[in-house]
């Protein structure tokens, strides 16, 4: 019954979402791009195509990037397959384009109902499908089944806020987290609430997101904006949801050290020009890392007399996809986002990998697990509010030997829990047709 009222439901849901999709695109035009993907019309792969094709989902920003080793690794270990990434964001499917280029295949992933997943299927003809972290699709999921595609849920969490919604659900949950061929979980408290809604062939591998390697060249990109800042307490606020922004200014006008460089690094790219105004607003100078960028790559060079940063400029505003790993590098200390909000935070391990001091706020259950093993490891201070952030902030920019402990204990933490994605391949590895079949 459940299942009927599902399906219903997106038969009349499907033509809002296009409409969603249109609204959405005045903000970020791809939105109204490869509409169709999303109805399962993709061009697909060639009859004569006899390849495997490993077929990954990734929603947005933050999953493909999280796949981002994972999907190096199936490139290299099975070279005789083709790999497809699919996604729900423009956002996701740009960052994929950064990624990987045309080492790998693109689309949307259809709209949860029975003729496009079938159409999405028989389009692709994938010999082994992944989701990634809590993509969970009831028609997805039964299509994959009846087609005999294996359909691994990896790098697999299940908050406790999350489990108790769908422990309501009963027998319908149980059947639906049964139907993955394997369940490869985060942690210990991942596996137990997953295995409580049914999901079978369970193992924990560890969090894939620890083996994201911020690239060389990202990180001393960073270095030279420092050295262009110049001497300055410099604290980046990262991935920052809606109606956060105002809170972190909050807190930056409360930690009143007038020197101070706030870089204010929104997640969502269609926020820029909102968060710029809420900035000016505030009275305080900002500049764009876009109009920036010439001087800070200047100042990479010793011998070029590159413009360093204007010392009244309070904020930087962080408008690039793809450079985190710099803004990290480039600050005394960072905060995470989607956490002074109930939105469940952010990823705070590359950060600790770049080895900066994190702060995060009160709101983590999409990533408790993580924040809590990073507080014990003395990698991350965990905050109650705004005002809370402040202080915290303060006494950090006040001791540098603390500061300096705390980087080096996350990077340390970041270091010892890595190796996630070579116990992930060898699983999906066994899945795959072997190499010459």
């Amino acid at each position: 019954m459940l299942r009927a009222v599902y399906r219903a439901l997106w038969w009349i849901v499907a033509p809002l979402a296009v409409l969603r999709l249109l609204i959405r695109s005045r903000r970020e035009r791809g939105y109204r791009e490869h509409i169709g993907e999303r109805f399962g019309f993709a061009r697909g792969r060639v009859p004569e195509d006899a390849a495997p094709l490993i077929w990954v989902h990734a929603v947005s920003v933050g999953e493909t990037r999280a796949a981002q080793p994972l999907i190096a690794a199936l490139l290299e270990a099975r070279p005789d397959a083709r790999v497809l990434v699919t996604h729900m964001t423009p956002s996701g499917r740009a960052t994929s384009v950064q990624l990987f280029g045309d080492r790998v295949l693109r689309c949307y992933l259809p709209y949860d109902l029975p003729h496009t997943v079938r159409r999405f299927l028989r389009a692709w003809r994938p010999s082994l499908g992944i989701v990634m972290e809590t993509e969970v699709w009831p028609t997805l999921i039964d299509e994959c089944r009846a087609a005999d595609v294996p359909l691994v849920l990896t790098n697999a969490r299940m908050s406790a806020r999350s489990f108790k919604r769908a422990v309501r659900f009963g027998a319908a949950a149980r059947e639906v987290f049964g139907g993955f061929t394997r369940v490869l979980a985060q942690s210990p408290s991942d596996a137990e609430r997953l295995t409580a809604l049914g999901a079978r062939n369970l193992a924990v591998l560890g969090n894939l997101k620890f083996d994201m390697a911020t690239p060389p060249e990202i990180v001393a990109r960073g270095r030279a904006w420092r050295a262009a800042i110049g001497a300055r307490p410099v604290w980046v606020a990262a991935s920052t949801r809606e109606g956060e922004e105002a809170l972190v200014l909050d807190a930056f006008a409360a930690l009143a050290l007038d020197d101070a460089l706030l870089i204010l690094v929104p997640r969502h790219p269609q926020r820029f020009d909102e968060v710029a105004a809420l900035v000016e607003r505030r009275g305080l100078r900002a500049m764009r890392r876009s109009t920036w960028g010439g001087a800070a790559q200047a100042a990479a060079a010793a011998s070029a007399a590159g413009e360093p940063l204007p010392r009244d400029v309070k904020v930087l505003l962080g408008d690039s996809m793809g450079e985190l790993g710099a803004y990290y590098a480039a600050s005394d200390i960072a905060f995470i986002g989607g956490s002074l909000l109930p939105l469940g935070g952010q990823n705070l391990i590359e950060a600790c990998a770049v080895g900066v001091p994190v702060s995060i706020g009160p709101h983590v259950f999409n990533f408790s697990q993580a924040t809590a093993d990073a507080v014990a490891a003395g990698a991350a201070v965990q905050v109650a509010d705004p005002a809370d952030l402040a202080r915290v902030l303060g006494e950090l920019f006040a001791d540098k030997s603390r500061r300096v402990a705390m980087g080096a204990a996350a990077a340390a933490f970041a270091a010892r829990h890595r190796g996630a994605t070579g116990r992930t391949v060898a699983v999906l590895e066994a899945l795959l047709p072997q190499a010459g079949a």
